[in-house]
């Protein structure tokens, strides 16, 4: 069946006024959304920052009378509206069309990422199964690509690697299924663990091969190639520990990093590293180098 979505342009002092005042108008949804591609980089923890113009959209039955909807929110939160916008939309078939936004993604000569839903384009290729989820890390966002095609480029064959921030786990079972014979997680977030045992479950990958630990439990063993996929912030004031973990002649690849940041993060590495232009992507970087 059609919707009427209603449409607010509104600041973020006014977000939770709206969100409940629509809920109890009968909305049976409400969104927000980024109304001019402003996005938001590292806020602070316990925080669930709005963008400074957010687009609040609601969505009611189809039958539902707009006009009806504007004066009981005037009357519930006394005060004028603010810009908005009423129409029909139709319905449609949700999950499928969200499924549909993602695609296998190829990244370097030999690895694919490709979601369950779709037959792998090249079987004999390497092929990470993964879904979209709550853990960061599908493939879709350039620092993940980054990374992933630095790892398409190594030799892993023999080595040992550590995925610092795993998130999803996809850069270590990419790692893994590229020829390393042991990689190991870490995160601060114990759904990221639970998403990165999960999805290293999905593409065969023996526990045994990955373990995963939460910073404070991780063995504190170098390994010869590290990925730290986390924020620019975190592996600036991480560097003694992260540097710690590559061994002398091991490889280090560093993303999540904006491009104006690149230069901060290079000067924390670069007494340790014999570090690689820096690549870049959609504004985003990526730092790597060889351990000194």
């Amino acid at each position: 069946m059609p919707w009427l979505q209603v449409r607010f342009a509104i600041t973020p002092d006014q977000a939770e006024t709206y969100e409940d005042a629509l809920l109890e108008v009968g909305a049976v949804s409400v969104t927000f959304m980024d109304a001019e591609d402003q996005p938001i980089f590292e806020p602070d923890l316990g925080t669930t920052p709005l963008w400074s113009h957010t687009h609040l959209l609601a969505l009611f039955e189809a039958d539902t009378d707009a006009n009806a909807v504007y004066a009981h929110l005037q009357l519930l939160t006394d005060a004028e509206l603010p810009e908005h916008h009423a129409e029909v939309i139709a319905d449609q078939d949700w999950e499928r069309s969200w499924m549909d936004g993602f695609q296998p993604m190829r990244f370097g000569q030999r690895l694919w990422i490709v979601p369950s839903w779709h037959a792998a384009p090249e079987p004999d290729a390497v092929n990470l199964l993964l879904d979209p989820g709550l853990a960061f890390g599908t493939g879709t966002h350039p620092t993940t690509a980054l990374c992933l095609e630095w790892l398409d480029g190594q030799n892993l064959l023999d080595c040992s690697v550590i995925d610092f921030g795993c998130g999803s786990g996809i850069l270590a079972i990419a790692a893994l299924l590229l020829g390393a014979p042991h990689a190991v997680g870490t995160d601060i977030d114990i759904q990221a663990i639970e998403a990165s045992r999960d999805n290293a479950g999905r593409n065969g990958i023996d526990p045994a091969r990955f373990p995963l630990y939460l910073p404070e439990d991780m063995p504190q063993q170098p390994a010869d190639v590290v990925v730290a996929n986390i924020l620019a912030g975190p592996l600036v004031a991480l560097a003694p520990q992260i540097i710690s973990l590559v061994k002398p002649g091991g490889r280090l690849a560093l993303s999540g990093i904006l491009a104006e940041q690149a230069e901060d993060v290079r000067r924390a590495y670069a007494e340790a590293f014999d570090l690689d232009p820096t690549a870049d992507k959609d504004g985003w970087v990526r730092i790597s180098g060889v351990r000194r």
